[in-house]
């Protein structure tokens, strides 16, 4: 969320932003409730300095007058109640206008939509094949590993049963990726799979609605998570942290939930895109200034690029066009891992994402902390990336590595998890 007073003090730039992100804003409503609800503020404190007065002139008044006072003070009561009703309802509609804004870009992003993306740089060349290469979903067929008849029986379309080694290199792959980002400074987690709405709402999910994307449970207030990101940024709501303690770095293992709805398509057959998968995530609380956000943001990058460097999976990092940001980021990148069987002859799909949010989500969650710099409190950074999404990542390994009989090598990286070097077909 956006702080009201920018907001107010930077209305066209807020505006602008909106539009460069495609999103429908009504800047000028937030400023007429702002508007609003300092006028009944006032008129509220008015009232109770009344009633204070009046209640102060019934022990020194008259039998003749005391009626009078009693009877204004049961009106200020009654006025007193009516303000605050209407303050609660203006300050509801301000909030979900408030929430309705976007974060603002970072000056470097591209502006645009999907296809606008800037390419930063690529790892290792567009693996190439002396055979006819097969997709992930042929090849898993042939070797048995995985059953989408036996998901869609037991839990609709998109849903599956993962098979025989397949099972060990989701296994593997998640070793693999918290081994890595351990080393790295950050702390394991296994976190709930479900969350609070206002937890979802807090790291810039929409829980409920018509394009959700969340599965809710009917008569409670959860939801299944799509993301470790949102129990990890909300599992240190309404805490003041010390800046001393910053940066803290966390790293979730989750089943993540979406319902992808309308996100179906011939790039998104087998378990590219599905409801449900296993996915290590990054996530980092820091002291609320750029050079320190920007540096962990760095360090997330550079380990999903040293993960897929060891899996021997080409790719490319891109820089996402505004337009193509998520609510809640400043800036994002996102690593497009090469797939052999993706579309005609090949093309890269997202494996993972990186994005600094700021303050945007800590403001939101009300996390703080308190600096050396400046008395008071302030909001906290955050910011959230991908170690490991196992399908994503599965198709990319699979896909690269196969062989001409129809084996899958497996890098040298995750081998002694998965306890051999290839994947062959059962006798």
């Amino acid at each position: 969320m956006l702080d009201l007073q920018f907001i107010c003090d930077n209305a066209e730039l807020v505006e602008q932003n909106c539009k460069n992100r495609g999103v429908e804003c009504d800047v000028p409503k937030i400023l007429e409730l702002r508007q609003q609800r300092s006028s009944l503020i006032s008129a509220g404190d008015s009232i109770r300095q009344q009633q204070k007065e009046s209640a102060g002139k019934i022990p020194k008044a008259t039998a003749e007058e005391r009626p009078a006072l009693i009877a204004a003070g049961k009106q200020l009561k009654v006025d007193v109640a009516e303000n605050e009703a209407e303050l609660k309802v203006v300050e509801a509609e301000l909030f979900e206008e408030q929430s309705n804004l976007p974060n603002m870009t970072h000056p470097a992003a591209p502006m645009g939509g999907e296809d606008d993306a800037t390419l930063l740089r690529t790892w290792g060349e567009p693996t190439k094949f002396d055979f006819e290469p097969k997709d992930h979903v042929q090849l898993m067929a042939d070797l048995d590993l995985v059953d989408f008849e036996a998901g869609a029986k037991v839990a609709g379309s998109g849903f599956y049963f993962l098979k025989n080694e397949a099972v060990m290199l989701e296994m593997a792959l998640v070793q693999f990726a918290i081994e890595k980002v351990r080393a790295e400074g950050f702390t394991l987690y296994t976190t709930p799979d479900l969350a609070r709405q206002e937890v979802l709402q807090g790291t810039g999910y929409q829980p409920r609605g018509p394009e959700t994307q969340i599965y809710s449970i009917e008569n409670t207030d959860l939801s299944l998570i799509a993301t470790a990101e949102i129990p990890l940024g909300g599992m240190l709501r309404d805490q003041i942290l010390d800046e001393a303690e910053l940066p803290i770095k966390a790293a979730g293992v989750s089943h993540c939930f979406r319902t992808e709805a309308g996100g179906h398509g011939k790039a998104s057959k087998g378990i590219y895109r599905v409801h449900q998968f296993t996915k290590v995530e990054m996530f980092g609380f820091t002291a609320p200034n750029a050079e320190d956000s920007d540096a962990l943001h760095e360090l997330i990058v550079k380990i999903e690029e040293e993960i897929f460097q060891a899996l021997e999976i080409p790719y490319q990092v891109i820089d996402t066009a505004a337009g193509d940001l998520g609510g809640p980021a400043y800036r994002k990148f996102d690593i497009e891992a090469w797939m052999p069987g993706r579309g005609d002859g090949g093309t890269y799909g997202e494996v993972t994402s990186a994005s600094n949010c700021t303050d945007f989500q800590a403001r939101r969650l009300g996390i703080r902390c308190k600096t050396a710099e400046k008395k008071g409190t302030q909001f906290v950074h955050t910011l959230n990336g991908t170690a490991v999404a196992v399908t994503r990542a599965m198709i990319a390994l699979i896909e690269n590595h196969q062989q001409a009989d129809g084996s899958i090598r497996i890098p040298k990286a995750i081998q002694k998890w998965m306890g051999c070097e290839s994947i062959t077909a059962k006798s």
